[in-house]
């Protein structure tokens, strides 16, 4: 570039230019498409369709800026439809299985709890605590997750059924096949099921 103006201000102020120089002036004049196009993100801001793809399977973390940044500027021609439709997809999917594995693990430690009254413990209560808060604090942030819960409460109750089995070591069996506790008691604060408890575990 620096050539390209030095021959421009001779030509200007009427200097005669070598002829070696026009040569190259001519040679940049027939390089600088080229360079351009393979520039433009410097330029217009835009990255190539074909990078964008390969920054998704090469740097996700860079490709959620991207994607951020031409949805910011309203450049919806440049964006990665098909994986930005599948991540967004994958998001709703995570945050159900997240309800799930919640879910499991306080199903679980609520049989635990009722079947195995005799190893009951801090331990037990405060992840019972624990799940019930945070599973609410889910489905409040994600209120369209509630009619889900409703539908997947036995699969749910199945995995923490078998949880509760292999923390406690008691046959499949002892539990009921169907879930005991409705959805209310699940995540009502005070409810634990079995004998009462007669100990300082709750103090």
């Amino acid at each position: 570039m620096m050539l390209q103006n030095a021959i421009c201000q001779g030509r200007a102020q009427g200097t005669p230019a070598h002829p070696k120089i026009f040569n190259q002036c001519f040679r940049i004049k027939e390089i600088t498409p080229c360079f351009d196009f393979f520039m433009q993100t410097p330029q217009t801001g835009q990255t190539p369709g074909s990078l964008i793809q390969n920054l998704y399977e090469t740097d996700f973390y860079a490709w959620t800026q991207e994607q951020a940044k031409l949805l910011k500027h309203q450049q919806w021609s440049q964006l990665d439809l098909p994986n930005l439709i599948e991540e967004i997809e994958s998001l709703g999917k995570q945050q159900r299985a997240e309800l799930r594995n919640r879910l499991k693990v306080l199903i679980g430690h609520l049989l635990k709890w009722e079947y195995q009254a005799e190893r009951r413990s801090r331990s037990w209560l405060m992840t019972i605590r624990v799940q019930r808060r945070d599973t609410q604090e889910l489905l409040d942030e994600n209120p369209s997750l509630k009619p889900y819960l409703q539908e997947a409460l036995q699969k749910i109750y199945e995995s923490g059924r078998d949880l509760a089995t292999g923390e406690t070591n008691l046959p499949l069996k002892t539990f009921p096949e169907n879930c005991p506790y409705t959805l209310e008691e699940i995540f009502r604060d005070g409810f634990y099921p079995g004998e009462p408890i007669v100990n300082d575990v709750m103090e």
